[in-house]
């Protein structure tokens, strides 16, 4: 550990945590006025100021959360950085999608479109992005094949029996799924995602860092001066939990005003999913795109399919268990369409990641699936 970087002096706490103070009083704010301000959307204007106010400080704190990650990230080493950084944007993700839940009529797809959704963004519009522009920097890229691979063997089964399988089963109308099912679909997803944290942090950790150049042609970037500020292990563990508190208290909030569009505003279904997912990934996405720039495919890979596998792995779980408990119905399975389109993400995906070098090629086919995703919302 002696490599890693010391902890550097940084400015004042005031300046450098803006996105938390603004989030608290914020938050503060609407626990005060809230439910005066939401109870009549009606009026356009006023609709859209209180929705770009709530994505703007939630946005905001999602960065800082992920910046507070990072340091974390640089000061333990991969992969428990990414670990740390995955479960924090998955407890955002939870917060969100049940707020929706349980928000107004209910949404029973809108877990299964966030799923989706997550599922397109990373691994076709995250790796895609990522992958061209590593390309164009650096021609070819290089990352720990027995990493990816062992992404893709937990992603695969995770995915085809939450949300291809359920399309199939007739114990329960279109895509939901029985008692039994739902039951059986926390065990088997905790399961292996539990056994993937054992194998990523413990027995084969080292399936999850970058591998050395051995010919010296390429430089891997080990300069951690473009990175944010770092101050002690203890100091971000600390802001990174209270940064995220608001995020989690504001996401009901957020919830009505999704309701609100979803339900009087006439937009497709599956905008509710894009838009939280969209909301959760983006600082994960600026994350991965600056380690592609910086010669790092393996902490892009790390977080493009960790963000993937703990979302199959963890947010099934937790909603489905939330709809056991509120009665709620939640519908799985998606459409043959979807069906098909996730079928050749995992394809394509396997293919471009059967070899250890990725080029521009590998970028450009990823990003012509997920212009095909966001073709299918409002088809």
């Amino acid at each position: 550990m002696s490599s890693e970087p010391q902890p550097q002096p940084v400015p004042n706490v005031i300046r450098t945590e803006l996105a938390l103070w603004a989030g608290i009083i914020t938050t503060l704010l609407f626990l005060i006025f809230g439910d005066r301000w939401v109870a009549d959307l009606s009026n356009l204007l006023w609709y859209s100021l209180l929705f770009v106010w709530l994505f703007v400080v939630i946005a905001w704190l999602a960065f800082s959360v992920v910046r507070h990650a990072d340091a974390l990230a640089i000061l333990l080493g991969e992969p428990y950085g990414t670990i740390i950084l995955t479960l924090s944007v998955i407890v955002i993700e939870v917060a969100m999608i049940s707020a929706v839940m349980l928000t107004g009529a209910g949404h029973p797809t809108l877990a299964r479109d966030t799923l989706f959704s997550v599922l397109m963004i990373v691994l076709n519009g995250m790796l895609g992005v990522t992958l061209l522009v590593g390309g164009l920097r650096h021609r070819e890229q290089s990352y720990n094949l027995q990493g990816a691979a062992t992404y893709l063997g937990v992603l695969i089964p995770l995915a085809g029996l939450s949300l291809i399988l359920p399309r199939y089963m007739e114990g329960a109308p279109g895509g939901e799924v029985t008692l039994l099912v739902e039951g059986w679909l926390v065990v088997v997803s905790v399961g292996l995602y539990g056994a993937f944290l054992w194998i990523q942090a413990l027995r084969h950790s080292n399936y999850f860092t970058q591998l050395q150049p051995r010919d010296g042609t390429e430089a891997v970037c080990a300069d951690h001066h473009a990175h944010p500020p770092v101050r002690s292990i203890g100091y971000h563990a600390l802001f990174l939990p209270l940064t995220m508190l608001p995020i989690v208290l504001l996401s009901k909030k957020m919830a009505l005003l999704v309701d609100h569009g979803l339900s009087n505003l006439g937009g497709p279904q599956a905008l509710g999913g894009l838009f939280i997912a969209v909301l959760v990934l983006a600082p994960e996405s600026v994350a991965a795109i600056k380690a592609a720039l910086e010669n790092q495919l393996q902490r892009t890979v790390n977080i493009a399919m960790g963000a993937a596998l703990s979302t199959i792995g963890l947010t099934i779980p937790a909603v489905l268990v939330i709809g056991m408990v509120t009665g709620k119905a939640v519908e799985l399975g998606l459409s043959p369409a979807n069906i098909h389109l996730l079928l050749l993400t995992l394809l394509v995906t396997v293919v471009n990641f059967s070899a250890a070098r990725t080029n521009v090629l590998h970028g450009i086919v990823h990003l012509m699936l997920f212009i095909t995703y966001l073709v299918l919302i409002f088809d």
